[in-house]
């Protein structure tokens, strides 16, 4: 397994305004008949997108200022509605890669499926993120450290504590959130054990 830590995430961020963003809108329903989600990105605020340019206007996933963001910035209540995983492997697979996510609060298990799949989500206080959104519009190249280990975000001039629940946390410092992975690389220890059961018997 490659390098599986998530301690220091570095690059320009991508700010999305509006509270309570639910799942349908990040990867309407229609995406979601993939058996795996190569391309599922391209998807990623499809009708959101869609609604912007018939306005005239342009979202922020199509404005080539952000194409090269790693970090999102979000308001409160980030991924309610349904629980499909499809949205945060949407959100990872666009553009260069999202690879954490900025906002005031998710919803719980949106904040599981992005933890499962290594992509943290912490939090900081509304006029703290009003202020990275405003960084992150009027210089959208300006590069975003979000320090894990430190619980702390920097960009210019804005040093920020951020908060995330402890055990998610250190399963992203210590490289323990690929719980796949961690089966996988334990599988003649678990076979073995399974040996020894005795409830396991009549199965061999």
């Amino acid at each position: 397994m490659t390098d599986p830590t998530r301690t220091i995430i570095t690059g320009p961020a991508i700010p999305l305004r509006g509270h309570d963003i639910d799942t349908d809108r990040i990867i309407p329903a229609r995406f979601l008949k993939c058996v795996v989600f190569d391309g599922i990105g391209d998807h990623v605020f499809e009708d959101d997108r869609s609604q912007e340019r018939e306005r005239g206007k342009t979202h922020p996933f199509d404005d080539p200022r952000w194409a090269d963001a790693r970090i999102l910035v979000v308001n409160r209540n980030f991924g309610c509605g349904s629980s499909r995983e499809h949205a945060p492997q949407a959100i990872m697979r666009w553009g260069r890669g999202i690879q954490a996510i900025v906002g005031e609060s998710f919803a719980e298990i949106f904040f599981g499926n992005c933890a499962a799949i290594g992509v943290p989500c912490v939090t900081a206080d509304e006029g703290t993120i009003a202020r990275l959104m405003d960084l992150a519009t009027a210089q959208p190249g300006l590069a975003f450290r979000l320090d894990l280990p430190a619980r702390r975000l920097t960009a210019g001039d804005v040093t920020a504590t951020v908060a995330m629940p402890e055990g998610a946390r250190q399963q992203l410092v210590e490289g323990r959130w690929d719980t796949t992975a961690e089966l996988l690389e334990a599988r003649a220890a678990i076979t073995a054990t399974a040996a020894r059961l005795p409830y396991f018997a009549h199965w061999r």
